[in-house]
Parts: C-alpha cells; structure tokens; sequence
C-alpha cells in the first residue's frame, strides 16, 4: 500500500476520531489493553524472532534491552492503555471564553492535531504508546518503526487494528508502515498533504536527519545527554543513591544520566566513592585532568565525549568551580532533555532550576523519572526536547490544538 493511501486513510479516520464521545474512546482502549494480553503469546513469537536477527546482527546489548518484549511488559503496555483512559479527555475542554462588545460569544476549545506521524527505532511499546494517546485525543497515526522490531510492530498493529474492528471503529486509526527502507521514511517525512504533524524518536543523529529531510512539521524528541550535578553541601548517599540509579538502571534509554558534574570542594573524597558504587555494574568512567588525576585509572575524556549520549554503561565526570561552573558546562553540552543537581541548598536549588536550559529539571531525583507513565499521563508519545507547543514528557494535552468558535444572533461588522 503506497503512503499516499495510508495518508489518505487516516484522514477519513481522523475525521471519526474526532467526533467521538469520551466514552466510546474508553472503550475502545480497555478493548485494546484486553487485545494485548489474549494475544500476548502471538506477540512474544514475533518478537522472539526480531531478537534472533538483532542478535546475529550484532546489536549492543543495551539496545537488545529496548527490543525485548516479556509478558510482563506487555502487561505494563495493556495497563498503560488502561490509564490513558482514566485520564480526563482533553478534547472539547473550553480553555477560555469572553463575549465581545457586539456580543458575538467566542470560546477557544481543544481539538485534535488530525494524523500524527512517528518514524522511531527499535522500541515496540512505542506502537502501543502512540496508539494509546493518538486515540484518546482523537487522532489517527500512521507509524514507522525500525527494522530490528518489525515482526513485533505489525503484530502489535494488527492486534489494536483488531480491537477496533471488533468496537465498529475505523481500523485505519493506527496504521503502520511495513517497508522500514530509507526511501519510505523519506517519503513519510514529506507527505505535508495528509500528516499534520511528524514526532521522531531515536538517537540524537537519527531525530537531526528527520528535522532537516523533513516538510512535515516536527516535534524534536528523546536525544537525551542528561547530566546529575552534585554540590559542595550535597548528602553524599542521596547523591551515590541518585547517580546508581540514573546511570545503570536502564542506560539504554533517553534519560538515563550520562554525565556527573562535581564541585571541586567535595571531589578528592566523592569520586572514590562515586566509582566503587558503580564499580559492580561495570560502568566505564571518564574525565577531565581533575578527575583522572584522583582516580588514575579511568579514561581521559575527550572534548567528543561532553556532548555524546552513551545509551551504554559509560559515564564522563567534570569537575567544576561552583555551581555557575556546573550550569555554563550543561548548558553548553546538554540535549536539553532532563538535567539534575543533588544539594542541600534551597536558595542553590532555585538557581539552578531557573538557569537551566532543559525540558525538565530535578531537585534532589534520578532522571529516570522523565517518563510519561512516571508524570501520570499513562503513557507518552514522546520526550519533546524543543520549546514550541509542547515541551517534556508529552501526554494527551500536547496531541492537541485549539480553535475558536464564535457564536452570534446576527451581528455583522461595520
């Protein structure tokens, strides 16, 4: 089926979509989250087989990890389908209303965005997010996922597709794209007539290539060089607790911590204990000569390295000043995704908070937490990483527009 058709398609289903009530969208989800669990062993097959090919492709293990499907994430996919739907329908809220002084009653009311493209790598919940959130608020998706997880996206679109059918909604709400080439992603990108808005996930280099090839408006999304800041007055165990956490409990993903940032007051005696913490996990320390000089056994980091997102168990350690210090090397170097600063310091904490140049911001908490599913929003349809119309973890809010509607008894303008 050529994209023009699909883009066409999901037009027709949009203009349903848009039109129904919050109740037959609930519906529509608990069916999909049920779909997901009957099916789950069809869906563990195909990805069983997308995992043999990464595999003998050589893919980086923490990249496998971001492939793999269990039972028990796709019972976390079908209960964030579940949540999505308690969620309050953004679709129809007033945000604001005012009579004019010829009494013509304006309203500015939310409405969907229309299709919704997404061109991602290899994360199969990616399918199920998309579909989750484009559906409560009343868009169609036309999706576009990577070659490592193709069986499981087609599975998984079928299994939703299905769930539609089977409630009398347009299956054509969630379509996805079976050629991964290049040539079809290029195309995606261009397909202005039918796709209102284009979000790209993956790699830093991967989301550059969309936003440059691309006519479609996009929301830049995930590239993820995220950065913990530990200060002079910090709690060194909430701060070795912290840096545990963002750096090894899932280094694949987007906000996993990438770089240590430490004043130089506490540097002599943290950063011995910052690499024995992190030792069990493997993780391969870098840094600048202050930090090489006290722990004479890692990597010197190279001026590459301040800006590169690991999505590994690596991790590079400034050393600075103070905390102008610690913000003039973040925001030079981050992603503008999720930065953190461990302190005890209120007046230091609001500084920070206020300086940095980042989606989101963190007092004192892992940057694991920038997450859809973690903000409450039941699931997310991406990270925006850029400042126009929506910003962070993006839920069902950020899939929408406004309009005006003016409602008179006659008046004409003089």
């Amino acid at each position: 089926m050529s994209l023009t058709t699909m883009g066409q398609q999901a037009k027709a289903a949009s203009t349903v979509l848009s039109q129904l009530d919050t109740q037959t969208k609930n519906q529509a989800l608990m069916t999909m989250a049920s779909a997901l669990e009957e099916h789950t062993d069809e869906i563990l097959t195909a990805n069983a087989k997308d995992m043999t090919h990464a595999k003998q492709n050589q893919v980086r293990q923490v990249m496998l990890d971001r492939l793999l499907l269990t039972a028990d994430r796709i019972q976390t996919m079908a209960e964030g389908l579940r949540q999505v739907q308690t969620l309050p329908d953004p679709i129809g809220e007033v945000t604001q209303g005012w009579t004019t002084p010829v009494g013509l009653q304006i309203k500015q009311v939310r409405v969907p965005l229309g299709v919704v493209g997404m061109i991602f790598e290899a994360r199969p919940n990616v399918t199920v997010d998309a579909a989750a959130l484009t559906l409560k608020s009343g868009n169609a998706v036309i999706l576009r996922g990577g070659k490592e997880a193709i069986a499981t996206n087609i599975t998984l679109a079928d299994v939703l597709r299905q769930a539609l059918v089977s409630m009398a909604l347009p299956a054509d709400a969630i379509q996805l794209v079976h050629d991964t080439s290049h040539e079809t992603a290029d195309e995606l990108m261009q397909l202005t007539d039918y796709i209102d808005v284009l979000i790209p996930r993956g790699s830093a280099k991967f989301i550059d290539l969309v936003v440059q090839k691309a006519t479609v408006p996009v929301i830049e999304t995930g590239a993820g060089n995220c950065h913990v800041y530990v200060a002079a007055d910090a709690d060194f165990k909430m701060a070795l607790n912290i840096i545990v956490n963002a750096k090894t409990q899932r280094p694949s993903v987007c906000n996993a911590m990438e770089k240590l940032v430490v004043d130089r007051q506490i540097a002599a005696e943290f950063l011995p204990q910052v690499q024995a913490a992190l030792q069990p996990y493997s993780v391969t320390l870098k840094g600048d000569a202050t930090a090489k000089a006290i722990l004479p056994d890692i990597e010197v980091a190279a001026e590459a390295d301040w800006g590169t997102e690991y999505n590994d168990y690596i991790m590079a350690i400034k050393v600075v000043d103070d905390i102008e210090g610690a913000i003039a090397h973040i925001n030079r170097y981050n992603t503008k995704h999720s930065e953190a600063i461990i302190t005890n310091n209120y007046a230091d904490s609001q500084k920070f908070t206020k300086a940095i140049d980042a989606a989101v911001v963190y007092v004192n908490a892992s940057t694991r937490f920038t997450d859809g599913f973690e903000f409450g929003f039941g699931a997310e349809i991406g990270i925006s990483t850029q400042k126009l119309h929506a910003r962070g973890p993006m839920g069902l809010t950020a899939l929408t527009s406004t309009k005006y509607i003016a409602e008179g008894n006659g008046q004409i303008r003089a």
